[in-house]
């Protein structure tokens, strides 16, 4: 007999303003509890009214020790950074930038022909042996990413495996579980995730019920890990993130958008970017 993961918990999500004051839904940020280890914050960012006015998004900004995971549903992002690297995020791509030992990059929002602009960013963390690695990225194209059809589900899926397919995003330190769900009305859905892994589901549409619980959206759910699978049944339709991974079960020291593993290494990151020496 199969056994179902149970809630631990529903957030709400708040908003929170950030870079050049666009408007965000915040499920949760990096914090030195590290609750939701490796995941350390999940934005849900609708640009559509940016309380500056028109959008400016986010102007050049660094990231050291981390992973940030940008999944864009409508609209697109420019981005460019200080490594050279430059390029456009359109609808259905994902951009995995693994940030290591640093980089300073800025991400420049665009609307879509609608008028939108609307997608996620997951941030992940990186162990301590990796933290001062090479940046680089994995850019990911929507007609790369596989969409599998089964049983009234729609999958695509950006990180991890399903009935032998794997998706495009590799060699990742947490071996992430990262997939866009889709149910239609009167679906059930199960898929297995490993023990110890923290798992999340973040609903963005519809309603559905999840281990036993019915969750709205938008929410964010919290798993406890006390099975090897999670079930989601819905009456009316429900799409979801879906996100797991294997936590490091390090201590951190996040400070904005560096996230260490001590107060020492943040003071240190701090130095090099007054000094000028943050880019090798």
């Amino acid at each position: 007999m199969t056994n179902f993961r149970t809630i631990s918990t529903i957030i709400d999500p708040q908003l929170v303003v950030e870079g050049a004051g666009v408007l965000l839904r915040r499920s949760f940020g990096p914090h030195i509890s590290n609750k939701f280890d490796p995941f350390l914050l999940f934005d849900h960012f609708a640009f559509n009214n940016p309380i500056e006015g028109p959008i400016r998004g986010f102007p050049t900004h660094p990231h050291r020790g981390i992973e940030t995971v940008t999944y864009m549903l409508e609209g697109t992002v420019r981005h460019r950074d200080s490594l050279g690297n430059a390029g456009t995020i359109t609808e259905g791509d994902v951009q995995w930038m693994t940030s290591g030992r640093g980089i300073l990059h800025e991400e420049m929002p665009r609307r879509s022909e609608n008028g939108n602009i609307y997608g996620f960013q997951l941030w992940v963390n990186l162990p301590a042996a990796q933290k001062m690695g090479q940046p680089r990225y994995q850019e990911v194209a929507t007609n790369t990413i596989p969409v599998i059809e089964k049983d009234g589900a729609t999958i695509r899926l950006v990180a991890g495996e399903i009935d032998g397919v794997r998706g495009p995003v590799t060699e990742i330190a947490a071996a992430p579980l990262y997939m866009d769900v889709k149910l239609a009305a009167g679906t059930r859905f199960s898929h297995p995730i490993p023990r110890g892994h923290t798992a999340l589901l973040y609903v963005f549409e519809g309603v559905g019920e999840f281990a036993g619980e019915v969750v709205e959206s938008v929410s964010m759910v919290v798993l406890n890990d006390d099975g090897e699978s999670l079930e989601v049944k819905t009456e009316a339709g429900v799409r979801f993130m879906l996100m797991a991974g294997a936590p490091f079960k390090e201590p951190i020291f996040p400070y904005g958008p560096f996230v260490m593993n001590t107060k020492e290494e943040i003071e240190e990151t701090i130095r090099e970017l007054r000094n000028g020496t943050f880019i090798k």
